[in-house]
């Protein structure tokens, strides 16, 4: 393998990893802060992508698609959490799951009413659609570089809001001693509708940033909400840092293990089982990752203090 193809790749993996990020940094709000099981997280990136691509469509400009598109998945949070999810925070976590689980099928059968089950596709404009050079005459496509700086610029403006903020520092509060945070007149019920409809929007804009790099169909994603599970078992329940840190190795794992294996297995089998195999053990990697991170550290890389 060329040094300018494990060099694209290794971007390649960055750019599923902070997309991964975006998706598990909500659920870590919801799952790790809020102690909230919430399976339909998947359909909010659904939500988002279909969004953005039936927004894009109607007003034929691509960013007013997306700008219009954020505000939609943040209210859709909002009012589910209104509606139904707030009924459930004093459930058991059996009784969230299987809540949330009809939720996802709810959301699919209701975009496949409202846009049929065909996929929607989302084109570029042509200030996107072009290539960068990231060394000399090695061009790398522009949006991916896009989806990697939004990606990096999300991670540091949540870990500048849970951290450094007043109203991060009513979120952890909120999540420490619920009671004591209410007695000193922090609206929790307002607070936990905002912290579940930051979520919901953050798994939308990832969504939002998929959709011109794969197809927007009902249950796109379901699959990524198993992996965004496993990014936040990996970097701790609860920890922003290790969501991030833990989805860009899945990501690079991931990423490299489709391109490396093949060529690996190609040394003791066919081509064509060589190219069937290693994408299906590249996906075992990431579990067996996970698998050894529990048994050394049972509560993630940077599990919480507290």
């Amino acid at each position: 393998m060329s040094f300018i193809l494990l060099l694209e790749q290794i971007f390649n993996g960055l750019q599923f990893g902070v997309t991964l990020f975006l998706i598990a940094a909500g659920l870590t709000l919801i799952l790790g802060i809020m102690d909230f099981v919430f399976l339909a997280h998947g359909a909010q990136v659904m939500i988002g992508a279909y969004a953005a691509a039936s927004l894009t469509a109607l007003t034929g400009h691509f960013y007013l698609g997306i700008l219009l598109a954020i505000p939609i998945t943040f209210a859709s949070g909002y009012l589910l959490e209104y509606l139904l999810i707030r009924h459930l925070y004093r459930r058991n976590h059996m009784d969230q799951v299987l809540a949330t689980f009809g939720l996802i099928l709810f959301f699919n059968e209701l975009i496949r009413i409202g846009f049929g089950p065909a996929a929607l596709f989302s084109s570029l404009p042509p200030s996107l659609s072009g290539f960068v050079n990231i060394l000399p005459d090695t061009p790398y496509p522009l949006f991916r570089l896009l989806v990697i700086a939004v990606g990096l610029a999300c991670a540091l403006g949540i870990h500048l809001l849970v951290s450094r903020t007043r109203m991060g520092a009513m979120v952890r509060a909120g999540a420490n001693n619920e009671t004591m945070t209410a007695a000193l007149g922090v609206n929790i019920r307002v607070l936990r509708r905002l912290v579940f409809a930051a979520g919901a929007c953050l798994a939308g804009v990832a969504g939002m940033m998929l959709g011109p790099l794969t197809a927007v169909e009902p249950g796109m994603g379901e699959p990524l909400l198993i992996l965004s599970l496993v990014v936040i078992i990996i970097g701790g329940i609860g920890s922003v840092r290790g969501a991030f840190i833990a989805a860009i190795l899945i990501g690079i794992v991931d990423t490299m293990g489709r391109v490396l294996l093949p060529v690996i297995l190609r040394s003791f089998m066919g081509q064509a089982a060589a190219d069937g195999a290693g994408p299906a053990l590249a996906s075992m990697m990431v579990y067996i990752l996970m698998s050894l991170v529990l048994v050394i550290r049972p509560t993630g890389l940077f599990p919480p203090k507290g």
